[in-house]
């Protein structure tokens, strides 16, 4: 062979074919001993790997390849290292024990029953949500692929679940017919299929059996009885099925037409609690939209709320509901805590909750912990525009205005029209000094009445003070009554204190919901240094002193 190192032939013998191969694979395969242990005995020539005692000692090259060796040994270290984490955490990173339930299609002649395979699909979601020891991801993520082109496999990452559960119904008159299938999601095959043609009256039945065989499939060992769910009026629950996505819409016409759909739910069962928990969230959404005052929604929200636990004591979702209303419009934030508690503690994985708790947390004053658990609803909700404007806002309220923006955008993109994410995000941009960007997302702001008070104190920071002052009178004078809050927060950015404290008082007053996370608000900031500050805080039970004092222990599962 041709020595190419001193342009020479010489008669060393070759090395075995396929050396170089071989043994560049046992070292690729093999841990750092190994590989150095190997390379005692071999040595790189310009004719190859051979073995080190066949290479005569004035014709080594070591010391040209001692320093290559080291590079090949150290990049095959670390080669090993990258395929290490790669086969560890990157092709298994999804938890065994994790699924999306996606909807499952409507395959009836009549479309308009797409509502029926729709709430199925929700009802069993839940249903499999109970189970603490499956992370099941949300409606709003699982429910955001329907009517896609996609492929199990980019679900499943999209979602980080390792399963994923669909099927399909056709409902005829009194009979269902329910195909499902569990898949798993990393090599698209099916683990179990199955088909039920039943009666209506049966649709609890069947549901239970799903959850149970998916339980059975994933080899789960539950620490304590497989949930049931619960029976009610199949014609009243084909009317509880319909309206559940109106609710998700929260626009005027589609909470009016949920409380007309829950009435019809409940003159046929008056005894169905979720539907009286439904009705409950409806009203409480038309006062956050202003479709209804603050005082008429919490009234009749709480009227609701309150029959749902006459009916049910110890039902979760009633719990959360009296929790909320305590700390949203009672003020009363101990007994709140007591609610939010003993309600986790039953549905310890429903991502409501979890987020309910997020923002009473931010609330109390602790930012961290609200951020986990805001964190955590967005980890089980990924897709969901209402999950991640509540961790938006758990960040703007920890002063985290980068991470809070990226929350807020991602909510927009996912719902463009979703009431409220323009107005706070140009709210953030507005503490960053951003005025023209910031006028620019009020102007885009769906909610007239939180478009306006944006853009009056955008145009105060501009310089319009004639036109910011105009538009204050505007809304004083039309939504006065309803947003008392944000006038004196305009009035505080604005600078004029005495009357900001003034409009505060009036909010305080009307019990406005809006007041709960006054001490953390980044726009009222003018406020801070006045003597009335801290006695605001303490009339409305935001002082420091007595957040500290609420004993609240919460926990997220594992």
């Amino acid at each position: 062979m041709v020595d190419f190192a001193g342009g020479r032939r010489t008669d060393r013998p070759r090395q075995p074919a396929g050396l170089d191969r071989h043994i560049h694979s046992l070292a690729a395969r093999h841990w750092f001993p190994g590989r150095s242990l190997l390379f005692l005995f071999f040595e790189i020539t310009p004719q190859g790997i051979v073995l080190e005692k066949d290479v005569e000692r004035d014709e080594s090259i070591t010391h040209v390849t001692g320093r290559r060796l080291e590079f090949i040994v150290i990049s095959l270290l670390c080669a090993a290292v990258i395929l290490f984490a790669y086969e560890k955490w990157w092709i298994s990173g999804s938890p065994v024990h994790s699924i999306a339930v996606l909807p499952f299609v409507n395959m009836s002649d009549d479309p308009g029953n797409e509502y029926f395979s729709d709430g199925l699909s929700e009802e069993l979601l839940n249903l499999l949500a109970k189970i603490s020891e499956i992370k099941v991801i949300s409606r709003s993520s699982a429910f955001s692929f329907k009517g896609k082109d996609f492929s199990i496999p980019t679900v499943a990452a999209e979602l980080n679940v390792a399963h994923v559960l669909e099927g399909s119904v056709r409902k005829t008159g009194n009979r269902v017919r329910i195909s499902a299938q569990l898949i798993e999601a990393h090599s698209d095959t099916h683990l179990w299929s199955e088909t039920y043609d039943r009666t209506l009256s049966d649709i609890f039945a069947i549901q239970d059996e799903i959850a149970a065989k998916v339980v059975d499939q994933l080899k789960i060992s539950l620490l304590g009885e497989l949930p049931k769910q619960q029976e009610a009026d199949p014609d009243a629950y084909a009317f509880y099925l319909q309206v559940n996505h109106l609710n998700e819409a929260s626009t005027a016409e589609s909470l009016g037409e949920a409380i007309t759909l829950f009435e019809k739910v409940l003159a046929i069962d008056p005894n169905y609690v979720a539907a009286w928990l439904g009705m409950g969230r409806s009203f409480e959404r038309m006062g956050t939209i202003r479709v209804l005052s603050q005082a008429e929604a919490r009234k009749k929200s709480k009227q609701a709320n309150e029959r749902a636990l006459e009916i049910d004591p110890h039902s979760a979702g009633a719990m959360k509901g009296l929790a909320w209303r305590l700390f949203q419009y009672d003020g009363n934030l101990q007994d709140a805590a007591h609610y939010f508690e003993k309600a986790l503690l039953q549905d310890p994985t429903n991502t409501v909750f979890i987020g309910d708790i997020s923002i009473f947390l931010s609330s109390l004053g602790r930012l961290e912990d609200a951020i986990r658990f805001g964190e955590y609803q967005v980890s089980r909700d990924p897709a969901s525009a209402v999950a991640h404007n509540n961790l938006g806002g758990r960040y703007k309220y920890a002063g985290n205005f980068s991470a809070a923006e990226k929350a807020y955008s991602t909510a927009r993109r996912l719902s463009p029209t979703l009431v409220g994410v323009n107005y706070e995000i140009g709210s953030i941009l507005l503490s960053e000094g951003k005025f023209a960007l910031a006028r620019t997302m009020f102007e885009s702001e769906t909610l007239s009445a939180f478009s306006r008070i944006g853009l009056s104190m955008s145009y105060y920071a501009q310089g319009e003070h004639d036109k910011s002052l105009e538009l204050l009178k505007d809304l004083i004078s039309n939504y006065g009554d309803k947003i008392p809050y944000y006038i004196g927060l305009i009035m505080a950015f604005q600078g004029d204190i005495d009357r900001a404290f003034e409009w505060l008082d009036t909010a305080r007053a009307a019990e406005d919901s809006a007041l709960s996370n006054t001490a953390n608000e980044p726009l009222l900031e003018n406020l801070h240094s006045d003597p009335r500050w801290l006695p605001f805080l303490e009339s409305i039970g935001r002082a420091p002193e007595q957040l500290n004092a609420i004993q609240f222990s919460v926990s997220l599962p594992k």
